[in-house]
């Protein structure tokens, strides 16, 4: 075949293979687990072993042009001088290296010793690939694999693709980490807490935290920070800085931060943090309610995806002590230990930079109304909406997750609110706005347009009451929860009396009545409850001040029902239409 002729054929395997990289290749990687692990590996286990050998088929893949070069380097130096790791790094361009004469390809030009191999491979990457491999925990994984002849045939399926950032960018590579994790999730049984947060979500919250600030992010030498608590495989953190620079500076320096609790999501992280020449250091393995290992450090931009309903229980000493401490994160109350949704976003308050940060944060419904006026959950609603730091609350449509078909929100909080936003909170009605998907990825059916997306951005910015839009002042939202007590009667039917000649109460008749922010509190009772009970009166030393938010109210549309004659007609018309088609079975 003609030189120009081989030219042609690989561009037009390169351009098939970017057409196939997110679907096709996460098919492609989820029948190697299929293929190779069933038999020997329970379900929930496929992750712990296919994932790990993703990301090391991917630091091959960058490694492989200067793979030679750096093994003879190591070769020249490593008797010479303590750490020839400089030398390495100033010579390949690169911020990791593998000083093995292996990686998977030539690995499987030895079966018979594969495995000593294996370990001869792991051990020759640098300090910085080494402390990702170790949160894999591939030990065991790998001894059970030689031991049932399998590893070979694991190294060598993937030897078949191609992973370089050149072929599969960071944008796909995540689509394809977003995938599997998804897949195995589900085969794991993992609860609707146990979520990855699909890209439709991700780029509709970045947009909102970073749109009201679009003039003071253009410019040369801007530099800002974006950090994530929940940081997964790092999906908030890249989406946000790839739309920054795409729609607002593309030259803008977006220091990227994050911690992460699960082990092999940490490593997924630091992995393309490596290859991405992000700072592999600033993300962090740990639970940011007990661990936090950013303390002290504040950050302009904060976007998380916290899991939703899920007990911090197994952190109750720690948190509770820290909430004793009235210069801690959550001095102001804890919510119920049940659901720590509420924690996550105390932590973010505290890492505001005095001069202005913005907050994104997902939540479920529950932290909009879950607790009674003086509970921890409507304290901390309390404190968030009384300093002012609420923006806007969006509600978004159902079954946008891949585990959950749950209805969610992106609140937006903020110490830097612009003139127009102070003393209200705007709350947008999203739930319209999807489109359905061609084909369901577990429970997730719906997905947000691009153009969906900017609409609500539109909206948004717009800062104006609509159909799918609603203004309150923060005021708005509080209430005075008053006890209202009866006294005890005698069989005449008067009351008793204590000795200072006051009512005695009836503890069985107590109740409470909540009173808007804002209003007259005795002139709401004269009119509202004394006319009933004229008996009652108020117990003011036990008024308590709440929050909440009922955002489906708020936007309830009376539908009327049908007429009856016009349900009557239906009717009619079924029926008759039932006995024309028996009278024509009758008749066959």
């Amino acid at each position: 075949m003609p030189p120009h002729h081989n030219w042609c054929l690989i561009l037009y395997l390169y351009d098939s293979f970017i057409l196939m990289t997110f679907q096709e290749l996460s098919n492609f990687i989820w029948n190697i687990a299929d293929d190779v692990l069933r038999g020997l590996f329970k379900n929930h286990e496929y992750g712990d072993v296919i994932l790990p050998f993703v990301v090391l088929r991917r630091l091959d893949c960058v490694l492989e042009p200067n793979k030679d070069r750096v093994f003879d380097l190591h070769q020249q130096y490593k008797d010479k001088i303590d750490d020839p790791t400089p030398i390495i790094l100033g010579s390949i361009g690169t911020s990791f290296f593998n000083v093995s004469k292996y990686d998977l390809r030539r690995l499987t030009g030895d079966a018979k010793n594969i495995r000593l191999n294996l370990n001869n491979y792991l051990n020759g990457y640098s300090k910085n690939v080494l402390d990702i491999i170790e949160h894999f925990q591939l030990e065991k994984p790998i001894e059970k694999l030689a031991k049932n002849n399998r590893l070979f045939l694991l190294i060598d399926k993937f030897t078949e693709i191609d992973l370089h950032p050149d072929l599969v960018d960071n944008r796909l590579m995540g689509q394809v980490y977003e995938e599997l994790l998804r897949r195995f999730s589900e085969m794991s049984n993992e609860t609707s807490g146990d979520h990855y947060t699909p890209r439709d979500v991700v780029r509709l919250l970045v947009a909102l935290l970073f749109e009201e600030d679009h003039q003071s992010l253009k410019g040369a030498g801007v530099v800002r920070s974006l950090f994530d608590c929940c940081a997964g495989s790092g999906g908030m953190l890249t989406i946000g800085q790839d739309y920054v620079k795409q729609h607002i500076n593309p030259d803008i320096h977006l220091r990227l931060l994050g911690q992460e609790l699960n082990p092999q999501t940490f490593s997924i992280c630091k992995s393309d943090f490596l290859i991405t020449g992000e700072d592999p250091d600033a993300i962090q393995l740990g639970s940011s309610l007990s661990e936090d290992k950013f303390q002290g450090q504040r950050f302009d931009y904060m976007a998380t995806n916290p899991p939703f309903g899920v007990s911090w229980k197994s952190e109750q000493t720690f948190v509770e002590n820290e909430a004793a401490n009235p210069n801690g994160r959550f001095f102001v109350g804890t919510p119920r230990s049940s659901d720590g949704s509420l924690l996550f976003l105390q932590h973010l308050i505290s890492k505001m930079e005095p001069t202005g940060s913005r907050i994104g944060i997902v939540f479920n419904g529950s932290p909009l109304f879950t607790g009674d006026a003086g509970s921890g959950e409507s304290e901390i609603r309390k404190w968030i909406i009384e300093n002012d730091w609420l923006e806007a609350i969006v509600a978004m449509p159902d079954q946008l997750f891949f585990n959950t078909g749950i209805s969610t929100y992106i609140w937006v909080v903020t110490n830097k609110k612009a003139a127009r936003r102070r003393g209200k909170v705007q709350l947008l009605n999203a739930a319209d706005f999807f489109k359905p998907m061609k084909k369901s990825l577990g429970s997730k059916r719906k997905e947000i347009s691009e153009e969906q997306r900017q609409d609500l951005i539109d909206l948004y910015t717009a800062f104006a009451e609509g159909p799918h839009c609603k203004i309150f002042p923060n005021t708005f939202f509080g209430y005075t929860k008053v006890t209202v007590e009866q006294p005890v009667l005698q069989p005449d039917g008067t009351p008793v009396r204590d000795r200072s000649g006051q009512p005695k109460p009836d503890s069985a008749k107590r109740d409470t009545e909540r009173i808007p922010l804002g209003h007259d509190i005795q002139a709401y009772f004269d009119r509202e409850v004394q006319p009933h009970l004229p008996n009652a009166w108020m117990d003011r030393d036990k008024d308590k001040v709440g929050y909440e938010i009922n955002f489906t109210k708020y936007f309830y549309q009376y539908k009327p029902l049908r007429p009856l004659h016009d349900i009557t007609r239906d009717l009619l018309a079924l029926e008759q239409e039932t006995d024309g088609l028996l009278k024509k079975l009758l008749d066959i």
